[in-house]
């Protein structure tokens, strides 16, 4: 009797354990691989956003820019228990076509102040239209507080006639022929904003005759020039 006991106890207990150990055992083999696979599957298409991401952030910085440092300041803090110093870098940067921007950036280092600054410059950058590629088409002026500037057009091979600040602008702009004047500071922070204010208001005569509904020889008549010499320079007008 204790061994039929025995032998009915125990065969259920080995296909109890069995049944379930085959029962479960695929299935969470299945289960994990799946997991595995769609956790990869998910990882990998994320590392192809990422990288048509990071395709498409090269190509917009493929293009070479130049970069101006312009001012660079050291700068406190001033907490509890002492002063926290830190730096302060103002930069220009221009692709020398035509489009250039400023920006400042702080950090407690000289490199990451500046690399912060050159970021916000890019992101801060605005095109100008440019005569024959070279200077600007009318004369403009600029303010900001307490800084007044003047920029005036000026013939091939005149150069920059600029100072500091103003002068890295205008070399990030790729502007090879121009004439400025700064008055009432020397502030680089307030003559690059007015620089940039004198810059904003830089119109062609293609955008505006656009703008008017008329011809760009039509306009460049009324300065004087004749039919042939307006026309010639109409076609020789590029943005």
């Amino acid at each position: 009797m204790a061994d039929e006991n025995t032998n009915e106890v125990v065969a259920p207990v080995e296909g109890a354990e069995a049944a379930p150990t085959e029962g479960r055992g695929p299935g969470r083999g299945r289960g994990n691989r799946g997991g595995g696979d769609r956790n990869r599957g998910e990882r990998g298409g994320r590392g192809r956003r990422d990288d048509r991401r990071g395709g498409n952030r090269d190509e917009e910085q493929g293009e070479e820019l130049i970069e101006k440092l312009v001012h660079i300041n050291r700068v406190s803090k001033t907490v509890k228990g002492g002063k926290r110093f830190g730096f302060a870098a103002l930069v220009v940067v221009g692709d020398g076509k035509g489009r250039a921007g400023f920006g400042h950036g702080k950090a407690r280092e000289v490199p990451e102040a500046i690399s912060k600054a050159t970021a916000a410059a890019k992101k801060a950058m605005v095109r100008v239209p440019l005569k024959e590629g070279r200077t600007l088409h009318h004369d403009g002026l600029g303010h900001f507080g307490a800084g007044k500037v003047t920029v005036r057009s000026a013939p091939a091979g005149t150069g920059i006639i600029a100072g500091g600040p103003m002068r890295a602008v205008f070399e990030s702009l790729g502007v090879a022929d121009v004439v400025t004047k700064s008055n009432g500071t020397s502030n680089p922070y307030n003559m690059i904003r007015a620089t940039f204010a004198a810059l904003g208001e830089q119109t062609s005569p293609k955008s505006v005759a656009q703008r008017r509904g008329k011809k760009v020889a039509d306009l460049l008549r009324r300065g004087g020039a004749s039919a042939d010499v307006a026309q010639a320079d109409a076609e020789a007008i590029a943005e």
